[in-house]
């Protein structure tokens, strides 16, 4: 079995790729980096190393790699043999992989006997998977869409595992905490995969996405607004603050009402899933950047992401989520001059406001109500 990985980065090989090796599959990963992609080459192995006490490593072996960017025939043999396609290369870069995969495809498609095989986008977005096979279909004809709609499958995945910034001696080499979580939508799957160990099928995905995207991405990002809102410069050091953690836990209990009320999760199981995650996050060993969790803040804005979605929830469901504006208000209060994003989003609010701002990025209406509560929360944020 073959498997070819977007994406060689710290999720790439100390995730997904670890994943699918431990399953017996010849991981082929597929990147831009030209340093990246030389050294996989090169040494065709790499050590993931839990983060816990024991700091156990996992020894990885029989990988390859692919410049996506230089090596156009390569990539195409590798999609045309490849029984999984898998992506960790971030929400926004999702559709461009799509053109990565066109000549493959096609390739495969234009076969008498097409063998089934499943594309699956592993990001922390929703329906990420829907998203490229969207990009993709746009450069199918009619015929080959339809031949892609029998063959390939198109699964909706939720993954979870938290992967510091880190340096090691051996660039391969990757550390990430002992925890994962991988849910796959199981009807959409096509060909022999649904035995994957490490994997977990559910039949609706939605509740999982969103109790993993609202629970999880929520709570790290609302802990590195609020941790830089007070000068600290790690995950640890921010939610080992009383008041940082008070705050984070009051932005996690309005979103588990809305995932309680919408979803029908148990609320002492999900209480306890929370107290997982903060869990998660005190982690001491593991040393996460809080500039780098904070990075990418226009996107974490936006209106299906992290912060509005559930707040959005939350209002229809009749609750105010004071909270969740109050993470908003320490999003847009954060300035970093090495973030594109960042910087934008700074210029845009000291230009026009951060009313005009909401509208912009987040599409909030002006007179919205939780507009209200963001610019109330903005102007009155103080943490001491």
């Amino acid at each position: 079995m073959k498997a070819l990985h977007f994406g060689a980065g710290n999720i790439g090989r100390g995730f997904i790729g670890l994943v699918l090796r431990n399953n017996g599959f010849e991981v082929t990963f597929a990147d831009v980096s030209d340093v990246l992609i030389e050294e996989i080459k090169a040494k065709g192995e790499y050590t993931v190393i839990l983060a816990d006490e024991k700091g156990k490593r996992i020894h990885v072996d029989g990988v390859s790699g692919i410049n996506s960017r230089t090596e156009p025939a390569s990539l195409k043999e590798a999609v045309v043999a490849a029984d999984i396609i898998t992506t960790a290369v971030g929400p926004t870069i999702v559709p461009i992989i799509a053109g990565n995969l066109v000549p493959g495809i096609k390739e495969r498609l234009a076969g008498e006997e097409v063998k089934p095989f499943s594309i699956i986008a592993c990001e922390n977005a929703v329906g990420a998977t829907e998203i490229l096979k969207e990009a993709l279909f746009s450069e199918l004809t009619e015929e080959e869409k339809a031949r892609a709609e029998k063959y390939i499958g198109f699964p909706n995945s939720a993954v979870d595992r938290i992967v510091p910034l880190q340096t090691n001696e051996n660039m391969l080499d990757v550390q990430v905490e002992p925890f994962y979580e991988w849910v796959v939508e199981k009807g959409a799957v096509k060909g022999d995969l649904l035995g994957i160990e490490g994997v977990h099928y559910v039949d609706d995905l939605a509740p999982y996405i969103e109790r993993k995207l609202f629970t999880v991405n929520t709570g790290h990002a609302a802990t590195a607004y609020f941790g830089l809102a007070k000068g600290y410069e790690t995950v640890l050091e921010a939610i080992s603050d009383e008041e940082v953690e008070s705050m984070v836990r009051g932005v996690l209990a309005e979103t588990s009402f809305y995932i309680t009320e919408t979803y029908g999760f148990d609320p002492k199981e999900h209480q306890a899933y929370v107290d997982k995650i903060i869990g998660r996050f005190k982690n001491p060993n593991i040393s996460d950047d809080l500039v780098r969790v904070a990075r990418s803040p226009i996107r974490k804005m936006s209106r299906k992401d992290r912060f509005v979605a559930p707040a959005l929830g939350v209002l229809a469901l009749g609750k105010k989520p004071v909270y969740l504006a109050k993470a908003l208000a320490a999003l847009a209060r954060a300035r970093n001059e090495e973030d594109l994003e960042s910087v934008k989003l700074n210029h845009y609010i000291d230009k026009y406001g951060l009313k005009e701002a909401l509208l912009e990025y987040a599409e909030l209406p002006l007179d919205s109500e939780l507009t209200d509560l963001v610019l109330k929360e903005y102007n009155h944020l103080q943490l001491d």
